[in-house]
């Protein structure tokens, strides 16, 4: 998994060590399970001492919080990064939450793996991580959360929307989509796939209001 961040020669080395150990984790956390998966096969599959695991992680269950904390960061800058876009190009709010889906999509469909391990990690209840998972979880909720406030409050979307069950049930339909689609429909296209999310999207976020007024400008990917 990629960082878009630059850093010093030093740093870099370092954050290139960690990217091939978040690489070789969710690789064989996904193939064999958390439990199963051993701090030896993380280092052999990412090509680097034992000893380098330990000294940029404390422990297996570090490396995989923080794995957590890098994915879902990731995620969340490509969904502030649609939403920017959106407004350099004077879209609508609508046209933002289209955006912000087609982003998503495009990061699973990159990250996979991560992917599943994240979404399984949502249902667990027993792990060190629990609270960190839930931190970085409303982190991307949240940049859903202000677009519809801002929807709502420029009267593009209705005043009933119940923001943060909305917001989390659009951030879940990408995911849970976007594994299926991986997995039962590899067939499809991503445009294919974003233009019926785009559809489901549209009738029930935008609605009649979004209706009524020729959907806002929405151009959406069709």
């Amino acid at each position: 998994m990629e960082s878009s961040r630059t850093v010093d020669s030093g740093g870099g080395r370092r954050q290139a060590t960690r990217q091939k150990l978040y690489e070789a984790a969710v690789t064989l956390i996904a193939e064999q399970g958390f439990s199963a998966t051993t701090v030896d096969e993380i280092a052999e599959r990412a090509g680097v001492a034992k000893g380098t695991v330990y000294y940029n992680f404390a422990s297996k269950s570090v490396l995989f919080e923080e794995l957590l904390r890098h994915g879902v960061g990731l995620l969340t800058a490509s969904l502030r990064e649609a939403v920017d876009k959106t407004d350099e190009e004077g879209g609508s709010r609508v046209d933002a939450l289209d955006a912000m889906i087609r982003a998503g999509l495009v990061f699973i469909g990159r990250y996979p793996s991560f992917t599943q391990l994240y979404v399984a990690e949502l249902w667990r209840t027993n792990r060190a991580w629990q609270s960190t998972l839930m931190v970085v979880r409303q982190e991307a909720v949240a940049v859903v959360e202000d677009v519809l406030r801002d929807g709502i409050a420029n009267g593009e979307l209705s005043d009933e929307i119940d923001t943060p069950l909305t917001a989390a049930a659009l951030v879940g339909m990408v995911l849970v989509a976007a594994l299926d689609w991986l997995a039962f429909q590899p067939q499809r296209s991503l445009d294919d796939v974003h233009a019926a999310l785009s559809l489901l999207l549209q009738g029930r976020v935008g609605g009649e209001r979004l209706g009524n007024s020729g959907r806002s400008g929405h151009s959406g990917h069709r």
